[in-house]
């Protein structure tokens, strides 16, 4: 009996503690007018704490649920290196491939300084490629054709553009255009475009409902991002005519949270020395085997503290943000539908918050 009331009195205190979180999660995204907040909490076995506050849209009445999903922007990256991953394990590639090695056709008419360029530093940002990042971008032609097709057009016609330089101050170039770079490699060697390798990656092999682009709030209930003019949120729907420039595997798709944490969880089983869809040896390397910015995170270190980072902006509609603490084995999740100053202020709270309630 005594037993039991223990146990009774450790879910009513954490069932306590998860509330009062809610509450000031709750009220951070009332007081930065942020139309909802997803977030979780996990550890590599378990999800501590998981919600979702707030409506799909400003103009909606429909309430956030857990099964609502986020554009992810740049948290794609980690994705699109997970995906490449798979198949250096499997042989067709290595880190070290050079570029040419695969299109040694295309190194004539490409830019000298790339000629020994690899996927690592394609997917590290250390390749020197043009960031494409959306403001102050070389003209890009009009590419014709399949997705494929342009983002092969969209490669060759990067490589003829002057590197962006390297140095101490600069370790790396943030490069959404090296991505397209990277992904057309894992193209060329599995004859697979990144979509199919989405598809069976993420969808068919890990069962991870991963879609492409935008969330559909035009035929079903869900997340509108939201842009902001004027100091106002303007609602977004998913049939609005935006593209990513032929960067698309830098930070094109969508997902539920309750599938994303599944996601950070595998990568959580890996730092902890567990082989899993990837070996041990794979996520270390993609975490931690680069300086600054390894293979689709940020390598942090403060003090005693070693982190794993990135966030998204969905192009300026939604913000996602991950932090895993890999000292404790603890990732934190946060996921909104808005993106501008505001947004960013209340999440940086919220982050600040749950790392203080769970000790990172």
């Amino acid at each position: 009996m005594k037993k039991l009331t223990t146990i009774f009195l450790l879910i009513f205190s954490k069932v306590c503690f998860s509330q009062r979180t809610v509450q000031f999660a709750d009220s951070i995204r009332k007081a930065y007018k942020i139309p909802e907040i997803s977030y979780a909490v996990v550890n590599s076995k378990s999800t501590l704490e998981i919600a979702a506050l707030g409506k799909h849209s400003i103009n909606l009445a429909d309430t956030a649920t857990l099964v609502d999903r986020f554009h992810m922007g740049s948290n794609t990256k980690a994705m699109t290196a997970f995906t490449i991953a798979r198949y250096v394990e499997k042989g067709k590639l290595k880190w070290t491939t050079k570029f040419f090695d695969l299109f040694p056709e295309w190194k004539e008419k490409s830019k000298s300084e790339y000629a020994n360029i690899t996927l690592q530093d394609l997917l590290s940002h250390k390749a020197g490629i043009e960031p494409f990042q959306g403001e102050n971008d070389p003209q890009i032609p009009d590419f014709k054709g399949t997705n494929p097709e342009k983002r092969k057009q969209f490669g060759q016609f990067v490589l003829t553009l002057e590197p962006v330089k390297l140095d101490e101050h600069n370790p790396f170039i943030y490069s959404n255009a090296g991505y397209t770079l990277a992904t057309l490699m894992v193209e060329k060697v599995t004859r697979k475009s990144w979509e199919e390798l989405v598809e069976k990656v993420f969808n068919k092999d890990l069962n991870l409902n991963v879609k492409l682009s935008w969330p559909e709030n035009q035929k079903i209930k869900d997340t509108w991002g939201h842009l902001t003019e004027n100091d106002s949120l303007k609602p977004v729907s998913s049939d609005w005519n935006y593209h990513l420039d032929y960067t698309e595997p830098a930070g094109d798709l969508n997902i539920k949270l309750i599938d994303y944490v599944k996601f950070i969880q595998l990568n959580l089983l890996g730092l902890e020395g567990q082989d899993n869809y990837l070996k041990s040896r794979t996520y270390k390397f993609i975490h931690k085997g680069i300086e600054n910015y390894s293979l689709g995170w940020f390598n942090v270190y403060e003090n005693t503290k070693e982190l794993s980072v990135h966030s998204g902006t969905g192009a300026f509609t939604y913000f996602t943000i991950v932090h895993i603490d890999r000292t404790k084995n603890v990732a934190y999740i946060i996921f909104t539908n808005s993106f501008n100053q505001q947004t960013q202020k209340g999440v940086r709270i919220l982050m600040r918050k749950l790392k203080e309630n769970y000790g990172s």
